[in-house]
Order: structure tokens, then sequence, then C-alpha cells
């Protein structure tokens, strides 16, 4: 059954009051909650690669406390070990049977901070956890519940002592995008309320764990048009035949579209997915999974170029709300 336009109007709604909510703690960044959110819902998870202190940690606590959700914050680091991340069995002498100890990951929203800085063993410790949602400890699977949100950060710069992420574990991320620094009217609102040092705590949840995932739910159902379908299948191709990429959008990313064009589109009040759902979110969605030539690299070309040439390349169809 897909979505009707009533309960399209009612998602607008409580995706907004969401992103209202969560902009009193980090200002001025709506555009980028909206993304967060529309990927929490989607069921993905989020790259930030951003410069320190622009606000990632606020940006995860105020999504979890908009949600009436659990928050973590893992700081990668060279010695962090597999186990620091998704838990331990240890034996319990008194009880005689082995239990497990739940790690950070168990929680709404997870905020990998600086996940770049880890080594790829642990790097890998969040690979199962995103794709399933469970993590597997001693043979044994533990759900880690709906929602799950890993926000992963990786700084821009100071790339000494750091591991690149494989193309791999890039695919496995729905997004990525910046916070960005704020704007100078912006600034001086945070400077004037500077004496609290957690926003977050102050905020109201808007709806519960459970009306998140029955959001999410319902935004599968929304229309795509196989006309739709098909530009985001021929932009994807067409990544992939650039002669500047090595290595275009990925079958992952193309399903990924799909679905985060599907709660774009209930976002905006409509039961349907439009060729500009798709255009808007191009770049935040398949940009990190393009790999390039080197010599195209050297030239100066970059995997936003080639998005927007593919974007320019191929041609949309007319919008239609057919349901």
């Amino acid at each position: 059954m897909s979505m009707t336009p009533e309960q399209a109007a009612w998602f607008r709604d409580t995706f907004t009051r969401l992103v209202d909510n969560v902009d009193q703690a980090l200002m001025g960044k709506r555009e980028v909650v909206g993304l967060v959110l529309s990927a929490l819902l989607a069921e993905g998870h989020v790259l930030l690669e951003d410069a320190p202190g622009t606000g990632k940690t606020s940006l995860a606590k105020a999504l979890a406390a908009s949600v009436q959700g659990t928050s973590s914050r893992i700081q990668f680091t060279p010695d962090l070990l597999p186990s620091d991340v998704t838990g331990v069995t240890i034996y319990d002498q008194q009880n005689h049977k082995f239990e497990f100890h739940r790690g950070p990951v168990f929680a709404s929203i997870v905020l990998a901070d600086e996940i770049n800085r880890a080594s790829p063993k642990t790097q890998s410790a969040l690979l199962e956890v995103m794709e399933e949602s469970r993590v597997t400890v001693d043979g044994v699977a533990h759900e880690v519940g709906r929602p799950f949100l890993v926000v992963a950060t990786q700084n821009p710069i100071e790339q000494a002592g750091t591991y690149k992420l494989p193309e791999a574990q890039l695919d496995r991320f729905m997004i990525k995008t910046s916070i960005g620094y704020p704007s100078l009217a912006v600034a001086e609102r945070i400077l004037v309320g500077a004496v609290d040092r957690n926003p977050s705590a102050h905020l109201k949840p808007v709806i519960t764990t459970g009306a998140v995932a029955d959001m999410a739910d319902l935004a599968a159902t929304v229309h795509v048009d196989p006309a739709v379908a098909r530009f985001a299948a021929e932009l994807v191709e067409a990544t992939r035949a650039s002669s500047s990429a090595r290595l275009g959008v990925s079958v992952r990313g193309a399903i990924s579209m799909m679905r985060i064009a599907k709660v774009y589109a209930a976002a905006q009040g409509r039961h349907y997915v439009v060729p500009d759902d798709i255009k808007a979110l191009a770049a935040p969605v398949w940009t990190h999974r393009i790999v390039l030539d080197p010599e195209a690299e050297f030239s100066g070309i970059t995997a936003e170029k080639i998005v927007q040439n593919a974007l320019a390349d191929v041609e949309a169809p007319l919008a239609r709300a057919s349901a």
C-alpha cells in the first residue's frame, strides 16, 4: 500500500517539528539536520567530514533527545579494540555462566568520532552493525534495535597517523556531508548562550523511538514512478561510464538513493518521488562512492564534478504525481 496524501502531510509536519527541535541546539544548520534526519528515517548512516568544534556531538545528542532515544560517543584512537565498540563476553564466576556486556554501539544514535584514527580492524567492527543492525560476539548475534544511526566523523586535515577508510566501508554510509562553520549572525547567538555547555539536555522529545520506526516504515511506502527509477539508474550508469572515474556509483548507492529519496519526498509533504528529489540528493548520496582515476584527480577533477556532469547529461523525465 502506498502512502496517502494525508499521511504525507502528517509526515511533513512531524519532520519539520523534529528539525525545529534539533535546530535549538545546532543553530542555523537546518539543511544538514534535515539530511541527517532523512538518513535516520531511511535507516542509513552518515559520514561527516568536518573541522573540529563544528557541533557534531551536539547534533548527535540533539537528535537522540528529539526522538527520546539514547546516544553514545566513541572516540576512535589507534589503540581502540573492536570489543571496545561492540562489547565483550565475560564469565560470571558467581552465576557460573558467560554474560554479554554491551558496548557503546548499543544506542539509538552512535557518534563514531574521528573514525579514521582507529585501525582497520576496529573500523571493521562497525561494518556488520551498520549493515544488519546487529553485532555478533562469540557466535551469538545481538540486535541493536530501531532506530539506529551511526554518525561517523573524520577530520579533513591532520591526516598523519590516520587510516583512510576503504571504498567498501565508505559505500556503507548512506550520505556524506559536513556541518561547516556558522554564519556571523548565528555565531553571535551561539556566543551569547555559550554558558550552556549542553544545550541538548534542555530539549524535549518530539516523538518516541517507536514512532521513528513507524515513520521509517511509512516512508518506505512512498511511490516511485518507473520513469524516476530509470532516471536514477541512468545517472548511476553515467558515473560509471565517466572517463574520469575508476569506480562509479555502486548498486548499494543506487538503492540508498531510492530509500532516502522517499523520505525526502515525504518530508516535503509528497507521497511520490520526483526527479528533483534525486537531483537534490545526488551529491551527498553519491560523491563519496566514486573513485577517481589518478590522472583525472591530478588534473583537478572531483567526484562532485562527475556527479554534476551526469546530472547535466541525463535528461530528467517529466514529474508525475501518480501513485
